[in-house]
């Protein structure tokens, strides 16, 4: 092991770009280098070759920028040894092979392979649908074999991830509560805002929001705004939604302009395995924190008391009109949603068990 210990980070996207990495790693890379580490990153897509990979179209471009990061995982073969640790999130390439994983494993670094989603199974995002047959799902299986200590995003994945790998830790899904602040002087300035935060890959699970907010929207008309961060073009001329882009500068205080967070989604083994990072985010906002009761969701919420749980279209409008016919119930459950993230899904709380898997892992 070298004197100063270095961690070199395997992922698809830049820094500050994948809610994935943001909230998995990135928030505790100053605490790793507190710690005496030194980190280096190897991402597959620079900025402007984004645009391209995740746009409509341009399939020379996008075959070019795979190629290239095949070539860039080749170049992190090559120097693997000067590291102590190298850190998968996810994977190591887009295309379904593990080639480079099996490779890190037996370069002479202790690789530690990260996931917080259901990622043996196939969700392509729409814009990239025709590429699905370049996926192999299967691969996650053999990633996490050849790692020597594998951290999972709930007990969900861990269970999946311990029938191949026994040196699994589970570190939830956090949030930086420094970062995240409630502002509760922009909410309560016009109608009630029900929002939901995604991305255009998750703008699906938006939708099955549709048939209780169309009913609330013929409940309460103008009392009520619905709003959509993640996809700016989206629209539902129904209930008149207001729709933006999702930006790191702004993504606190758009989060706080909602009144109720919601987090809908469907009854599957994707689902399953999702950290419930929309809710947090609204409760460490101050949010109140609306989510269906799938997966790691159930834990996170006490219903009526942090936030609360709602299932069938009858039980959405149930608890949202409860919500919204009582700001004093919605300020308690904000409130009690961020004592919750205080104690159990922030930063702080958890930095010592990411320090602990480190540690281990260069035993």
């Amino acid at each position: 092991m070298n004197s100063v210990p270095k961690i070199l980070f395997i992922s698809d996207h830049r820094l500050n770009r994948s809610p994935s990495q943001r909230y998995r790693y990135e928030q505790y890379l100053s605490f790793f280098r507190e710690q005496g580490y030194d980190l280096s990153f190897s991402e597959l897509i620079n900025a402007k070759d984004d645009a391209v990979f995740y746009g409509k179209g341009r399939l020379l471009q996008k075959v070019w920028v795979m190629v290239k990061s095949i070539g860039i995982r080749f170049r992190d073969l090559r120097r693997a040894g000067h590291f102590d640790i190298i850190f998968i999130q996810r994977e190591a390439l887009f295309i379904g092979s593990s080639f480079f994983e099996k490779r890190f494993f037996r370069s002479g670094a202790r690789v530690i392979f990260d996931f917080d989603d259901s990622i043996w199974l196939l969700d392509t995002s729409p814009e990239n649908k025709k590429w699905e047959w370049l996926k192999n799902p299967g691969k996650t299986a053999v990633n996490i074999a050849n790692a020597h200590a594998v951290i999972a995003g709930n007990a969900y994945l861990a269970d999946y991830a311990r029938q191949f790998n026994k040196a699994v830790y589970i570190i939830p899904t956090t949030i930086d509560t420094d970062f995240h602040k409630p502002m509760p002087e922009l909410r309560g300035q016009g109608p009630v805002v029900i929002g939901w935060s995604g991305s255009l890959s998750t703008i699906k699970h938006f939708e099955y929001a549709l048939p209780f907010l169309k009913k609330l929207k013929q409940k309460y008309g103008d009392a009520i705004a619905i709003k959509v961060i993640g996809d700016g073009h989206y629209k539902n001329e129904e209930l008149h939604t207001i729709s933006q882009n999702w930006n790191a500068t702004d993504e606190v205080r758009d989060l706080n302009t909602f009144d109720i967070g919601i987090m809908p989604l469907p009854h599957d083994e994707w689902a399953k395995g999702k950290c419930g990072l929309k809710g947090l985010s609204y409760m460490a906002c101050g949010v109140p924190a609306v989510m269906s009761p799938v997966g790691v969701n159930t834990e996170i919420i006490q219903h009526g008391q942090n936030g609360f749980l709602a299932d069938n279209t009858d039980e959405w409008v149930a608890v949202l009109s409860e919500l919204i016919e009582n700001k004093a119930l919605r300020e308690r459950t904000g409130q009690a949603g961020r004592e919750t993230i205080l104690a159990q899904y922030s930063v702080e709380a958890n930095k010592q068990k990411y320090l602990q898997v480190l540690q281990q892992a260069t035993c």
